[in-house]
């Protein structure tokens, strides 16, 4: 198969997609701007928990926090779902740790946006909801 043959293949694709979540949520857990700031597309946008949302620079700022430390930052129940050059990610996600030395943790719902931007696949947007239990 040749090359653009396999990019444009669903599997393919998929599965790239879901190594870059992978890689981001990595790239989260370790404080890794460098490697958040490659993954996020200039104009990302990302709604939290609270209703609150941030820029690329306000999210990579607000993760440079020396005060917050993951432990657990897990992802479940991924479904990849291929719209051209766009793709969107949902899943359960568990985060778990301290802030400011006190204990959290977060059980959420998530929708990721992907697009392919130059030739390279960035996230768009980001949303994360708390269900209803």
């Amino acid at each position: 198969m040749n090359f653009a043959a396999a990019q444009n293949n669903p599997d393919t694709v998929s599965s790239k997609i879901l190594a870059l979540e992978r890689q981001w949520n990595a790239a989260y857990k370790r404080s890794d701007i460098a490697g958040m700031d490659s993954l996020l597309a200039d104009d990302f946008i990302i709604t939290v928990e609270d209703g609150s949302t941030f820029s690329k620079s306000g999210y990579i700022a607000h993760n440079g926090d020396s005060t917050v430390h993951v432990g657990v930052s897990d992802m479940s129940d991924l479904k990849v779902r291929l719209h051209a050059n766009t793709v969107v990610v949902t899943g359960a996600y568990h985060e778990k740790g301290t802030e400011n030395g006190k204990p959290y943790e977060y059980y959420d719902r998530f929708t990721d946006v992907w697009m392919n931007i130059k030739g390279r696949w960035q996230v768009i947007a980001s949303h994360y909801s708390i269900p209803v239990r």
